[in-house]
């Protein structure tokens, strides 16, 4: 069957991961997934992750998770735009999240960034998640 939100299920598979302090998790590879979790890597919420090939054509990433003292560094990971209703923003009304503490991650037509990068660049986009 079918994932409607493939998406989504990544996020929850990093939640849950940090709540029960697995080192690594496991996903099914996408490049928009891995677009996302480049621009989690970047603004520093993982400690890395790379593709393992499963068999031929199937491919899955691996995630490692950070933790810093004991806790883990994401402290809220949730999906804004969902299947059902897309959210859409331009980039002047693209509010901040925790006042600048926390991030939206965007797909653009320049590709998946964070908000600073999007405001740097001046594009909007999908909202595709927000994490703190």
């Amino acid at each position: 069957m079918a994932m409607s939100d493939p998406l989504g299920d990544m996020l929850t598979r990093i939640r849950n991961g940090q709540r029960v302090g697995m080192p690594t998790v496991r996903a099914p590879a996408s490049r928009l997934r891995s677009g996302v979790l480049d621009v989690l890597k970047r603004e520093g919420y993982i400690r890395d992750f790379h593709t393992e090939e499963q068999r031929s054509g199937i491919s899955e990433l691996a995630i490692e998770l950070k933790y810093h003292e004991g806790t883990p560094v994401i402290q809220e990971i949730s999906r804004v735009s969902r299947p059902g209703q897309r959210v859409y923003s331009k980039i002047k009304e693209l509010p901040r999240y925790y006042n600048g503490l926390g991030i939206m991650i965007l797909s653009t037509p320049r590709g998946v960034m964070s908000d600073q990068e999007a405001r740097a660049a001046n594009v909007g986009g999908e909202v595709l998640c927000r994490v703190f």
